[in-house]
Order: structure tokens, then C-alpha cells, then sequence
């Protein structure tokens, strides 16, 4: 997330034309995240990069969250995720989809509900935005986040996954 304006389209009267004030500034920060499509859970935590020191702490406070519970992880094959470094948590299990394919991780429908709640919204800095992301997380039901992510070929890639 970060402070360049996302864009979208507008309604207008015939013949006005849409405006908007666009902030062209890259500073930003890194969500990570974890939902599970079933129940509606969801698990967030914000780093200021994506690298793998950064990635194995997202896991450690994942893991810790899960407790005795087990968990697949769908991850794209970003750098920070495959690591050699990378110390899997016991109750963590990776699952590598393939590569040029985020319409196959249920947690990046989420991040394009986020995004779509942002559109033409102009943060003065990154608290501000944090803020509004904030308030969106809080705002999230179970119910929402099961809607967004539990589409029948992801679950069906779940359990098949889970059965290995």
C-alpha cells in the first residue's frame, strides 16, 4: 500500500468532466496476510518491505496465532517467500502456486476489495492511509471475506492440497 493514488472511474453529469487529485508519491508499506476461505478468519500484519526477514516474522506471529491449529499457506513465488532462508513453522504448511498467477490465492481478492475501497482517496501520508486501512480491517465481516475468497476451484485446490 502506499501514498500514489489509485484511480477509478466516477459518475459525472453528461458533458462534466470527471476530476480527481492524484498524489504521485511511492512511499509506501507491505501488508502480509493470510485468510482462511472456510470461516472467514483473517490475519494481517504490516512490515515496511517485502523480504524474507520480514516474511519469517509475518510466519512466527502466523504460527503463534494458530496455536495448535494447522494451516496451508498459499504463496506466490515471490523472493521473499522461497527463500533458503525462510524457517517454516511447523503448523504451516507452504503451497507454491504458480508463477504469473494471483487469481489462484484467495488473499489477493481481498487485497483488490481493499484497493477498490481506496480509489480516489488522497492520503495526506502513510498514517493517514494506515488509518483508512485500519478502519477497512475492522469494517471486514467473516461473511465478507468468505464471499471474496471461497470460489469452488480455490477450496477444491485446498483439499486437494490437504490431502497430500
Amino acid at each position: 500500500m502506499g501514498l500514489k493514488t489509485l484511480t477509478g472511474k466516477v459518475i459525472t453529469a453528461a458533458g462534466v468532466k470527471p476530476t480527481v487529485a492524484v498524489k504521485w508519491e511511492r512511499e509506501n508499506f507491505w501488508i502480509y496476510g493470510a485468510i482462511e476461505p472456510l470461516t472467514g478468519q483473517h490475519f494481517q500484519q504490516e512490515y515496511p518491505h517485502l523480504n524474507g526477514e520480514y516474511f519469517q516474522q509475518f510466519l512466527d506471529c502466523l504460527s503463534q496465532q494458530l496455536g495448535s491449529d494447522y494451516a496451508i499457506l498459499q504463496i506466490d513465488q515471490a523472493p521473499a517467500h522461497i527463500s533458503s532462508a525462510i524457517n517454516w513453522p511447523e503448523n504451516i504448511i507452504p503451497l507454491l502456486q504458480p508463477p504469473h498467477a494471483p487469481e489462484l490465492n484467495p488473499i489477493e481478492r481481498l487485497w483488490q476489495f481493499l484497493k477498490k475501497s481506496l480509489k480516489n482517496e488522497l492520503f495526506s501520508d502513510l498514517q493517514d492511509l494506515r488509518t483508512r486501512l485500519q478502519q477497512l480491517f475492522e469494517q471486514l465481516t467473516s461473511q465478507q471475506v468468505i464471499s471474496i475468497s471461497s470460489y469452488n476451484f480455490i477450496l477444491e485446490a485446498l483439499f486437494y492440497a490437504a490431502s497430500y
